[in-house]
Parts: structure tokens; sequence; C-alpha cells
């Protein structure tokens, strides 16, 4: 069984920044994907950050430049490094999972294609 604890959620002022963490327990598969996805109120979730088992990486347009996805395989970890953060940052954020087959290298575009989702950690920024 899978499952995934974000932490790392806070207020912060416009301007500041935030590391999240993803705990990650369980198999996921040998060719994986993990993402950052958020939510504000009334909208849809969006991706921010993808990484794929591979090392390969993805993101937002308006995250690019300021927040960093990595994991520590060695601490089952994803870590989202969010810098100059923004109001429009402010959500809910979401740690995920999708199990790929072996020749996928990239991860999927579409949120439906992650099979594993965390429970979330809220992020607020203040003007």
């Amino acid at each position: 069984q899978v499952q995934l604890v974000e932490s790392g959620g806070d207020s912060v002022q416009s301007g500041g920044s935030l590391r999240l963490s993803c705990a990650v327990s369980g198999y996921i598969s040998s060719t994986y994907c993990m993402g950052w996805f958020r939510q504000a109120p009334g909208k849809e979730r969006e991706g921010v950050a993808t990484i794929h088992s591979g090392g390969s990486t993805s993101y937002e347009d308006s995250v690019k430049g300021r927040f960093t996805i990595s994991q520590d395989n060695a601490k089952n970890t994803l870590y989202l490094q969010m810098n100059s953060l923004k109001p429009e940052d402010m959500a809910m954020y979401y740690c995920a999972a999708a199990r790929l087959s072996y020749w996928y290298r990239f991860c999927p575009g579409s949120i439906a294609s992650f099979d594993y989702w965390g429970q979330g950690t809220q992020v607020t920024v203040s003007s």
C-alpha cells in the first residue's frame, strides 16, 4: 500500500520561501513519476512540477525559475522548494505518484494518470 504524507505548508509573506516535503511509503513501481499539484478555492487542481524516476523534471510556466522539485531516494522523500512566493501561489498543495510502464520516459500530462495522492498541505501567502 502506497502512502504519501505532505508537510511543510505554512503562512508566509510575499517573496518568502517554503520547502514542502512528501514522505513516501510503500512500493510504487520501478518506473514512476512523482508530482506536486495545487488547488486554490474555487479553482481546479493544477500541476505544479513533476519528476520522473529517471530524473527529468517539468514545471508549470508560472513557477519556472522559482520552484524546484527534487527527490531523496534514500529518504523516500519528495521535495518542493518554493522561492519568491506570490499571493497567487496560495493553495492546498498535494503530492502524487503515478506508476509507469518501463518505456515511459516522461511524466504523464494528465492529473488522472496519477494513482496515489496525499492529503495535502496548505500554503498561504500574504501580500
